[in-house]
């Protein structure tokens, strides 16, 4: 009896350990970073800084309104920091490489950044989109777009269609994070 209460315990211990994933994913790197020395991070309300112009369409206006709010993680590059920056670019690299819960929406190059943009859901009902950047002139970073039933076209046209007012109080506080 007792040889089988020992064996059914380590059984159940090797079950549990395995079972548990190690697997970093970007809501635990976005608490890590949270409040990490050398890094800018926020969560932002997107109507503390997002406006439509008043010419948008009706589906650009829901399509606002299907975004909650904004995580952004950014560490600026600094001739100190050329190691952190390169632990940090390859750990959101692992969070994106081969991970299922993320697919791919575009690649692209920005004013020498390397851009990428994950989503995830589905094509139709996306529940949040994610753009991870990176130079060796500026530094890497996250920003995470959290909503409910977001359609990435209808993200795209509505970025492309968004008044960022500069004079906006929300917007001169964050834009003051990444002035030198």
């Amino acid at each position: 009896m007792k040889t089988t209460t020992v064996l059914s315990s380590i059984l159940l211990l090797i079950l549990f350990t395995c079972s548990c994933k190690n697997e970093k994913s970007l809501q635990s790197y976005l608490v890590d970073t949270s409040g990490k020395e050398g890094f800018y991070t926020g969560d932002l309300p997107v109507s503390s800084i997002l406006s439509a112009k008043t010419d948008v369409s009706e589906d650009i206006k829901r399509s606002i309104k299907s975004i909650k709010k904004i995580n952004i993680v950014f560490l600026p590059k600094t001739a100190d920091n050329t190691a952190d920056y390169e632990i940090e670019k390859e750990k959101l690299n692992a969070i994106f490489k081969g991970n299922e819960a993320y697919k791919s929406l575009m690649s692209m190059k920005v004013k020498g950044m390397n851009v990428n943009m994950y989503y995830s859901g589905d094509t139709e009902n996306i529940d949040e989109v994610i753009a991870f950047g990176y130079s060796k002139n500026t530094g890497v970073g996250v920003a995470r777009l959290l909503g409910k039933k977001m359609n990435p076209l209808k993200i795209i046209e509505t970025l492309s269609s968004t008044d960022f007012n500069e004079e906006n109080p929300a917007l001169k506080q964050f834009s003051k994070m990444f002035t030198k």
